[in-house]
Order: structure tokens, then sequence, then C-alpha cells
């Protein structure tokens, strides 16, 4: 199974980078791909655009888009729930994706 890390960035100490990491680190434990958009290198253009051009391409990717805390507040996440939903996507805040690993290991 393939995961998607979204959540908030932009304006927050470090980009949110270490949230980023720990998730998929946690992901990552129990077996599962992880695109994790804090790895991305940044984008020729520099701009949010560009990261976001980065970002639909890895949610079309994945199985199942994970949740940070404090995504509801981000442009970026919102947009990437969004797609995740429109594509018909498993959605879970990373709260609810570890407690499921926890329980059903091999689900990954």
């Amino acid at each position: 199974m393939k995961a998607y890390v979204a959540g908030p960035m932009s304006g927050l100490p470090d980009l949110n980078y270490p949230a980023f990491h720990r998730a998929a680190a946690a992901l990552r434990s129990y077996g599962l791909e992880v695109e994790n958009p804090a790895e991305n290198p940044a984008p020729p253009c520099g701009s949010w655009l560009g990261y976001m051009r980065m970002a639909v391409c890895q949610v079309a990717r994945v199985d199942v888009v994970v949740m940070l805390p404090g995504w509801e507040q981000s442009r970026g996440a919102r947009t990437e729930f969004q797609l995740a939903c429109n594509m018909g996507l498993t959605v879970m805040t990373l709260d609810e994706a570890l407690r499921k690993l926890a329980a059903e290991p091999e689900a990954a």
C-alpha cells in the first residue's frame, strides 16, 4: 500500500517538515511506501504552485492520503484532501491510520 502525507507547511517553523518526517517514518515502520512532500526537491520556479504540481502527481499515485493535524487550515492540504476525495481514495488522519495499522498490520 502506498500513502501520501498531507498537512500544513506554509508559515510554520521548518515548514513543519519534522512532523512530516515523523509521520512518514511511522507509516514506513508498518511497511507502507510513503510519498512525503517534505522530501521533494524545490521546484525550479520555487513557488507554491510548483510544489502543488508535484503534490498532485504524488496524490494520484497512492492508495491512501494521511492528514496531519492542522490540515484544515492549509490551502495546499485542503486541495490534496479534495483531490483524494474526488479520486475516491481513502483519506484518514494520521492517528486513524496508525490505529488501523496497529490493529491490522497486514493491511499494509
